[in-house]
């Protein structure tokens, strides 16, 4: 499994607020608080954490506002039912890839991809402005240049997505790049213990960028499905052998 570290949204440098907050939420999607429990009280959490009871009503404030928690009067802080959390919210879906169900959010985060990404290809192949387009290309040929295994690789796989979902122009799929973030890492660092998938997946990505730089919307559309749908096999194999090679459990 990957570190916590590694789990984490790059390049994000928390304050005293967001890490109470972080530590938290992600409590919370790791099943330490389940939903119907009522949270420690606020002074037992300024406690712990050594805050004032100010900072801490803050960030239950934002835990709820995410839809995590309900703060009532004379009966604390409850947890909510799972399917009234905000799934695509940045933080939770950070948390819920360090949860104990993080594979299970993978996948449903990779049926996500298979509906959005193909169609998104298709419109900005129609859409995308040469700008678009170079920065895509600037992404891929960083790809292509840095060895498959580092941090800098998956960066520029990131950001070659993320500009195909802005290149639609449409602001509500492009936000969708920023949303699913840690879902991606997540994706592309389980691929990354595949050997040679990385490389494997390059000209798959570079027939989505060449169907684009044609405007060619079917054939970016195939192309994005048979990248997101060959990566996910490869996660799914590997899962697979991991698996089996674990000691049974009695």
């Amino acid at each position: 499994m990957l570190s916590k570290r590694d789990r984490a949204r790059p390049f994000v440098r928390r304050s005293i607020h967001n890490q109470i907050l972080h530590e938290v939420g992600e409590r919370i999607l790791r099943g330490v608080f389940m939903p119907g429990d009522i949270l420690p009280s606020e002074n037992a959490l300024s406690d712990e954490f050594k805050v004032s009871r100010p900072v801490m009503r803050e960030a239950i404030k934002v835990l709820a506002a995410k839809g995590l928690v309900d703060a009532r009067p004379k009966i604390g802080t409850r947890v909510r039912l799972r399917e009234q959390w905000n799934m695509l919210d940045p933080d939770i879906l950070t948390w819920s890839f360090a949860s104990r169900e993080a594979e299970q959010y993978a996948i449903h985060i990779s049926e996500m991809r298979r509906v959005l990404e193909p169609e998104a290809a298709a419109i900005a192949a129609l859409r995308a402005t040469p700008e678009q387009i170079d920065r895509i290309a600037e992404s891929f040929a960083g790809m292509e240049a840095c060895p498959e295994d580092t941090q800098e690789h998956i960066v520029h796989d990131l950001r070659f997505h993320q500009g195909i979902l802005e290149a639609t122009g449409n602001p509500f799929i492009a936000s969708t790049g920023h949303v699913i973030e840690s879902a991606l890492l997540f994706s592309f660092k389980l691929s990354s213990q595949i050997e040679g998938a990385c490389s494997d997946s390059l000209p798959r990505h570079r027939d989505v960028l060449t169907a684009i730089q044609a405007s060619d919307a079917e054939g970016a559309r195939r192309a994005m499905a048979v990248l997101i749908d060959e990566a996910w096999s490869g996660i799914e194999e590997f899962m697979r052998k991991r698996d089996a090679a674990l000691p049974a459990r009695h």
